[in-house]
């Protein structure tokens, strides 16, 4: 009778090792080997654009980095407003993981945001400027080939118009500066673009 709880506490301790061991390895093996399912692999080519800061940010400043990109202006009437809403709540949420996330915004209207109006315009909708790039000094037609050739999508601004076309895409860009995959803007898939952000930030 006296041998019982102990023969019975020890089951249980065997029990509770070999759940213990089984979890450890389960969640070892699920964060090794990950990848991201059917990536894009489109390579961003080499540019040096003028960010909020008025300072140069360029591919070589992000070499290392992962980061999110999409194309925006301020002037904008429709779609940029949830599309920045969108970006500043995943923003976020990609701090509240722990990651370090950078984002880059490319204004499909060069000629009317200037740093300063980019600055302001980001800081109205409460985006973490530290880690936040919205870039301008180039003119619309070198940032509407640029986002086809790069991105494989517009950021044209017709000439006598007052508002510019643009996709409304998140492109999330590996620390190589390869864009992996994109997501819609307007309605964000937060819990997958967390997740493949989190098996790119753990690559090396």
């Amino acid at each position: 009778m006296m041998n019982m709880p102990k023969t019975k506490g020890r089951g249980s301790l065997k029990k509770n090792v070999l759940l213990f061991s089984l979890l450890f390895f389960s969640l070892l093996l699920s964060g090794c080997g990950q990848e991201i399912k059917d990536p894009l692999n489109w390579k961003i080519e080499d540019f040096t654009f003028t960010n909020q800061e008025n300072e140069q940010v360029g591919l070589a400043d992000l070499k290392g980095e992962v980061w999110l990109a999409d194309f925006v202006f301020t002037n904008c009437t429709t779609v940029c407003l949830p599309m920045m809403s969108n970006m500043t709540d995943l923003q976020g949420q990609l701090e509240k993981e722990g990651l370090d996330v950078k984002i880059v915004s490319f204004t499909a209207d060069p000629a009317f945001d200037k740093p300063e109006v980019l600055k302001s315009y980001a800081e109205n909708y409460g985006a973490d400027l530290s880690s936040w790039h919205l870039l301008t000094g180039y003119s619309s037609e070198t940032i509407d080939q640029f986002a086809i050739k790069n991105f494989q999508t517009i950021a044209r601004k017709p000439e006598g118009q007052d508002q510019a076309m643009h996709g409304t895409s998140f492109f999330l860009v590996d620390k190589n500066g390869v864009v992996k995959k994109y997501y819609d803007g307007l309605r964000p898939p937060v819990e997958d673009i967390i997740s493949d952000a989190k098996i790119l930030a753990a690559e090396e």
